[in-house]
């Protein structure tokens, strides 16, 4: 049974930093690519950043580009999104989600098989 298991959210003045992370067990956890998302109150859930397997090819929606930094442990089964310079509109809950298939960087949500229960991450202005 697959589990992904994010933590690190909070509260946070604009311009302040966070680091999530998520844990994930029940997979093949190195053939896979993960992604983080993001959902804002009557939003949609959109796309932050993609990493590929070995972790060494990244992909991040243009309004997080510099800001936000996606990595993994391939030891430790874990994916990390570091966020700096954050901004209210940076408010929502974040989840870290497994590609269902194997490879590269993964961009459309549908192609997203599992999913973390999601952290808030509040930034205040």
């Amino acid at each position: 049974q697959v589990h992904l298991v994010e933590s690190g959210g909070g509260l946070v003045q604009a311009g302040g930093s966070l680091r999530l992370s998520c844990a994930a067990s029940g997979l093949s956890f190195s053939y896979i690519p993960m992604g983080w998302f993001r959902q804002a109150p009557g939003k949609e859930r959109e796309f932050i950043a993609s990493i590929n397997r070995n972790g060494d090819s990244v992909y991040y929606a243009d309004h997080v580009k510099g800001r936000f930094t996606i990595s993994r442990d391939n030891g430790k089964n874990t994916v990390t999104l570091q966020m700096n310079s954050l901004k209210p509109d940076d408010t929502a809950v974040y989840y870290c989600a497994s590609a269902g298939v194997r490879g590269g960087v993964v961009v459309g949500l549908n192609e997203y098989k599992f999913w973390g229960q999601g952290t808030q991450v509040t930034v205040s202005s």
